[in-house]
């Protein structure tokens, strides 16, 4: 099986949200990803990045998970990749997979693509 997901935010939109329900961050992203976020000039935008990439990693697996079982490493420097937890991990691992992805911002948008393909088998 194999699947591609996209996602696109107004980073401003996420942004509002977290202000207005800041419990909202606990249950979107991991402890380390916020911990990241806060090191950045404008942590509403590495945060954007990453809630779409969780969301385009739902699209490509087809399946419902929580958005914190999802965990996005790497980023500015390095590149990113996608760490799962829970019932994600355990549907990569069930079907094979391995996912891959590219996150990009501008100004207000910040977008991902995630692509899940056959692991390779060793």
């Amino acid at each position: 099986m194999t699947g591609v997901g996209i996602d696109l935010i107004e980073i401003e939109r996420l942004e509002k949200a977290l202000e207005r329900r800041p419990r909202l961050a606990e249950r979107l992203f991991t402890d380390a990803e916020l911990a990241q976020a806060r090191r950045r000039l404008r942590p509403g935008r590495h945060l954007a990045a990453r809630f779409a990439a969780k969301e385009a990693a739902i699209k490509a697996l087809g399946v419902s998970v929580s958005a914190r079982e999802i965990e996005v490493e790497g980023g500015a420097r390095e590149a990113p990749s996608l760490r799962l937890h829970g019932r994600a991990a355990a549907l990569v691992a069930e079907r094979g997979l391995e996912l891959g992805v590219s996150l990009t911002h501008a100004q207000e948008m910040a977008a991902a693509v995630v692509v899940a393909e056959p692991a390779p088998r060793t």
